[in-house]
């Protein structure tokens, strides 16, 4: 199965070269090295081992856990999660799907740079954006302030609970939606859409009855990222209160002593996230959606706007000012404020702790992700097969689930490592070796296996092969992936939490605590510090794509290795 934080890498704009396999009947599949099958089955006892702790523990509860998964409370908070990914992935689709179209099939004013615009929320925290709505749109807010100066008003209606976390969530993730879409809608032959208009459809009809038709998959693939990215979000919630699982789980565990309700939640959580997989799969449709006969894919034409050309360029910018400026405003308005006052401190001890921790979830995580890939690719079995799919269990739970299976595991089992750094970015790793392992498979599959063979041939070990050969050919994936890794761990929140040691501050924890607190002024300038800092891999991303996007469009040559 393939879960949504590895499908980050594809709603980042499929940074990672595209997946295709050069297969060769004459080349034959050596045997795997023993240290390195030796090391992916470690890893792969590693990454489940907190997983089926917390399973074990609930099940070792008996009654206690029965009862706290069969009470009325615990079906409500089933219901309001499900209600808050229900409109949050609606109105993703809603937003995306036009935009897409819009950037792709149009001659919308700016559009290459509207792509770049509307991919930037992915780089803003959950819990950010939400500190942003309150103290922008809250009863007494910003907002408020300006309306009571000009037309007296004295409060605006609450935007906590469901209103705000919905508008915040899809600001953030209707991005999901936008990459996987305007992908589909690259690789459409323009040919079908023309063969509609030559048979009397107009391009309103053309869209609903040809085009939106073939986007079902893709559509489907990013509803899917936005459901699980709202059922997992812990910050957006917790600080608009609006109880889902994630906050439910995250208060057991601080405010009672006995846990046994916070592992069973994490149950629930786990069978949610997996029935939303399984009813994904189940709705699939069967129908085809490629040609059927060979033939070239010809460059689109642009569809002419008209009068609504700069209607829509306004109503584009009006969302991506919603989702990117007028957040980044605030912050420094709020920054600006809190310096007038003489009360901004640089919070640089908790932007080093941010920084080191996310290097070493990088490096770790890179590490470990590379046995994976080459086992997963250049050794495919039944063993690798399970390999792949088991390091990617922690990435289908959200943090706080992973996080909580840890402390159980270190305060019985490895008391040494409890609240230390090292068990902080083991969490890490469990949560996002996948998006390393991803962008690391990927680029291997781009390197012609021939190249291996004749190294062997000419006397080479395997490992030295690996070593000499493999290595130097798939840096660009690994660097990649340890982008992803360092984004996705500048970011994480509950896990960080739960796990730090005592008087370890992030980022990342410096803004929840503030904003928490509605010390907005003090939590405005770690959440730019942050915003910048998971901006940074995601330029990278950004740049090594437009890089390869304009290579190919120069014309590679056919026979290179791709690498």
């Amino acid at each position: 199965m393939l879960f949504h934080r590895e499908n980050l890498r594809v709603a980042l704009g499929q940074f990672a070269l595209p997946q295709f396999r050069l297969r060769s009947r004459s080349v034959s599949r050596p045997r795997a090295p023993i240290a390195l099958t030796a090391t992916g089955l470690l890893i792969a006892i590693a990454v489940l081992l907190p997983i089926v702790y917390l399973v074990i523990r609930s099940v070792g509860a008996g009654e206690a856990a029965s009862e706290m998964l069969f009470r009325a409370r615990t079906g409500a908070i089933v219901v309001r999660s499900l209600v808050l990914v229900v409109v949050v992935t609606a109105g993703s689709v809603a937003i995306a799907v036009p935009l897409a179209w819009l950037t792709t099939r149009t001659d919308l004013p700016g559009r290459r740079w509207w792509v770049v615009a509307a991919v930037l929320p992915l780089v803003v925290p959950s819990y950010v954006a939400a500190m942003v709505a309150v103290a922008a749109l809250g009863p007494r807010g910003m907002l408020q302030g300006a309306l009571d100066r000009i037309f007296g008003i004295e409060r605006l209606p609450a935007i906590y609970g469901l209103p705000g976390a919905a508008l915040v969530l899809v600001l953030l993730s209707y991005p999901y939606v936008f990459v996987t879409v305007r992908a589909a809608l690259r690789r459409m032959d323009p040919a079908l859409d023309e063969a509609a208009r030559g048979l009397g459809y107009g391009p309103g009809r053309t869209s609903l009855k040809v085009t939106l038709p073939l986007l079902r998959p893709a559509i489907a693939a990013g509803a899917l990222l936005v459901a699980l990215y709202t059922l997992s979000d812990f910050g957006a919630v917790s600080l608009l209160g609006y109880e889902t699982f994630t906050w439910a789980i995250f208060i057991q565990y601080e405010t009672t002593f006995d846990r046994t309700a916070a592992s069973a939640l994490s149950l629930v959580l786990i069978a949610v996230a997996l029935g939303i997989l399984l009813l994904d799969s189940a709705t699939h449709a069967r129908g085809r959606y490629h040609r059927s006969t060979s033939g070239a894919v010809r460059p689109v034409s642009n569809l002419s706007l008209g009068r609504w050309r700069w209607p829509a360029a306004i109503g584009v910018g009006t969302l991506v000012t919603s989702a990117v400026i007028a957040p980044l405003g605030v912050l420094c308005f709020w920054v600006a404020r809190g310096a007038s006052a003489g009360g901004v401190e640089f919070p640089w001890p908790s932007a080093w702790n941010s920084l080191r921790v996310s290097l070493l979830a990088a490096a770790v995580s890179s590490a470990l992700a590379l046995p994976v890939a080459i086992l997963a690719v250049r050794f495919a079995g039944r063993f690798a097969a399970f390999l792949d799919r088991a390091t990617h269990m922690g990435f289908a739970l959200p943090g706080v689930v992973v996080a909580l299976a840890l402390v159980f595991f270190g305060v019985n089992f490895a008391a040494p490592l409890y609240q230390t750094i090292a068990l902080l970015v083991f969490a890490y790793t469990v949560l996002f070796l996948p998006a390393a392992s991803g962008a690391i498979k990927t680029s291997l599959l781009q390197v012609n296996p021939h190249v291996e063979e004749a190294a062997r041939s000419l006397g080479r070990s395997e490992v030295k092969t690996i070593l000499q050969v493999t290595l130097p050919l798939i840096t660009p994936g690994i660097l990649t992936g340890a982008a992803m890794v360092f984004l996705l761990t500048m970011k994480e929140l509950p896990a960080t939490l739960i796990l730090g040691p005592l008087g370890f501050k992030t980022l990342a924890t410096e803004v929840w605590s503030a904003a928490s607190e509605a010390f907005f002024a003090k939590a405005a300038l770690p959440a730019i510090m942050l915003v910048l800092a998971a901006g940074a891999p995601t330029a990278f991303l950004l740049l090594r794509e437009s890089r390869r996007a304009s290579d190919d469009g120069e014309g590679r040559s056919p026979g290179g290795n791709g690498a």
